[in-house]
């Protein structure tokens, strides 16, 4: 055989090989786009999904989207912080993530650049500290209905 017959043959495989890989991967990028995972909400956040217990904090996590633990490292607080701590801690940080209020222009000056700041941190800081303020009201409110009297029995068939 000679040389650019073999070379020929070489790529004609190469391209081969490669198309049947490239189609393979297009079938599972496919397959994963159809998928959805059982319980699963829009875009599903940290911890959301498998809020399923039907308890309040998981009714709590799937209301906020977040879960209890995230919107803590978002505050920077430990679980055992005080509320005041919390509203120090939301109101540093949203702050620091507003815009700063434009400065009067100076004529013949050139004006500042503006400073940058993020309106996607400022709702998640919001977000954080309704999570935690909503927690602490759970935790406040005392039970629906009250606990059944342990030391009365239950009065049946008087008539």
């Amino acid at each position: 055989m000679s040389a650019p017959k073999i070379l020929i043959q070489i790529l004609i495989t190469g391209t081969q090989i490669f198309g049947k890989a490239l189609y393979a991967a297009g079938q599972q990028a496919a397959k994963n786009a159809r998928h959805r995972p059982q319980g699963a909400i829009g875009a599903d956040v940290a911890g959301v999904g498998n809020a399923t217990s039907g308890s309040m904090t998981d009714k709590l996590t799937r209301e906020h989207r977040m879960t209890l633990d995230e919107a803590h490292l978002i505050l920077n607080l430990k679980r055992e912080d005080a509320m005041e701590q919390v509203l120090r801690n939301y109101e540093h940080l949203f702050k620091a993530n507003s815009p700063a209020p434009a400065p009067k222009p100076t004529p013949g000056a050139r004006a500042p650049a503006p400073t940058a700041h993020s309106h996607y941190l400022q709702s998640k800081v919001v977000r954080a500290r309704e999570r935690i303020e909503a927690e602490a009201k759970i935790v406040e409110e005392p039970p629906a209905t009250p606990p059944p009297a342990s030391g009365a029995a239950p009065e049946a068939g008087k008539s």
